[in-house]
């Protein structure tokens, strides 16, 4: 009797503090970009607050060490970007965010790892990394008429099962509606409302999470450089992700660059610059001076593979929706630059399109470029596709929701790319090889 009635005393005050806890943080944590050197943990409170990252090496043993504190604002919806600058290059470690001088403690495991240093060392490491776009979370009051359109949450579980060391967003990470893109309210209410899924928060809190953006994020459908509050979505946009850096120098927008391993990754904004379509003699979507940057930084690359990170299909060269084709001039004159410089090993990730494929373009010199498109995570999949796209791989089309992970293995300078498509539940859909081709 004298345990039951102790079993229930303590249950009832592990749940006053679990609802304490629930009542201090609306989403996250969310680990953010990863180096030698430094590790960021993001997170969200519910109103202002001081928090606090705590973190230690996976042996209980050792001490927690402590970011500096940041306090929440509600200018910035009150999210705050913790960085961990006493991190051992190659450690894994845990963590925990104090919020209030009180610890946050989700029933999961809040994980991150610091890059290792292996240049020069030993061959890279083998890893894994995930990606997908279009992720639409449905809110009804909000939401078009009808059937819902988003929906398969669960994909989030499925990919954590995975274990991605990292997640690459590949833009409509979330959808503004049309009461969202007007107001700093109405963008910060979207990215909170995605951003607090429940399926989505153990994946946040054990994986490395990159973003761009698409329309969908950045302002209504279709959006160009014309959008009114583009600064302001930026900032938004600045708010909710942890990538380690954003815009290139006179050049503001979600246009970055980091390495991971082995591997490099150009983020690219197709929205800040965008001209819009109709003018088809000088369009473009990114723009002389962003372009002429990723060819300069993809010649400049010794990495395995060099990665370019985009909303819409690149390769694809029918003009449908907002594919590259679109934008004939620009499309291809990074094709030839890459030709002429002899750049190797370049793979597009893009999203957009509501269907997933593979599409590759053999140069004259040899080589070759491919176009990993992966769409949709949780938005709804086209169910038929009537276009012809001659550079998609035969059985690479997907009409389902789905995601795709990318593992990299093998020697250094013989390295290997295996592309995996996954279904929302976890059924394998397509795989890819690539070698890597010599320098």
């Amino acid at each position: 009797m004298k345990y039951t009635l102790f079993s229930i005393l303590f249950s009832l005050v592990f749940l006053t503090q679990v609802q304490a806890q629930s009542n201090l943080v609306k989403s996250g944590p969310m680990v953010g970009y990863s180096e030698m050197r430094e590790v960021m943990v993001w997170i969200q409170t519910v109103a202002p607050a001081e928090v606090v990252l705590q973190y230690r090496s996976v042996d209980p043993a050792s001490n927690w060490l402590h970011s500096q504190p940041v306090k929440t604002t509600q200018e910035h919806a009150f999210t705050a970007h913790l960085i961990a600058d006493q991190v051992t290059p190659g450690m894994q470690y845990e963590y925990r965010v104090l919020v209030n001088g009180t610890t946050f403690s989700p029933t999961y495991p809040c994980t991150f790892k610091a890059q290792s240093l292996w240049q020069w060392r030993t061959d890279p490491p083998e890893f894994m990394f995930a990606t997908g776009s279009c992720a639409f979370i449905s809110e009804e009051e909000y939401d078009r008429p009808g059937k819902p359109y988003g929906g398969d949450y669960h994909i989030f579980k499925t990919m954590n099962r995975m274990h991605p060391e990292m997640m690459l967003w590949l833009g409509d990470n979330t959808y503004y509606r049309e009461a969202d893109y007007t107001t700093l309210t109405g963008m910060h209410y979207r990215n909170t409302h995605t951003r607090s899924l429940e399926e989505l928060q153990p994946f946040l809190a054990q994986t490395h999470h990159y973003a761009i953006w698409d329309d969908h994020d950045y302002g209504p459908n279709d959006a160009d450089r014309s959008f009114i509050y583009k600064e302001r979505a930026l900032e938004v946009f600045k708010d909710f992700w942890a990538n380690p850096s954003y815009g290139l120098q006179d050049l503001p927008g979600v246009t970055g660059n980091f390495s991971y391993n082995d591997c490099e990754f150009f983020l690219m904004d197709n929205r800040y610059y965008r001209t819009p379509q109709y003018k088809k003699d000088s369009s473009f979507i990114w723009g002389k001076q962003q372009v002429e940057w990723l060819i300069d930084a993809l010649k400049f690359s010794k990495s395995s593979f060099k990665f370019v990170v985009t909303g819409g299909q690149f390769l694809n060269p029918t003009q449908v929706y907002e594919n590259h084709a679109n934008y004939p001039q620009e499309r291809e004159y990074l094709i030839r630059r890459i030709e002429e410089e002899n750049i190797k090993n370049v793979v597009f990730l893009t999203g957009d399109r509501h269907h997933s494929e593979v599409c590759k373009l053999d140069l004259k010199n040899g080589q070759s470029i491919y176009d990993v498109t992966v769409s949709p995570l949780t938005s709804r999949a086209h169910s038929t596709l009537k276009e012809e796209n001659p550079l998609r791989l035969e059985s690479s089309l997907i009409l389902e929701r789905n995601f795709a992970t990318l593992e990299l293995s093998g020697k250094w300078g013989q390295r290997q790319l295996l592309i995996t498509y996954y279904s929302s539940t976890g059924k394998k859909l397509y795989e890819l090889t690539i070698n890597q081709a010599g320098n």
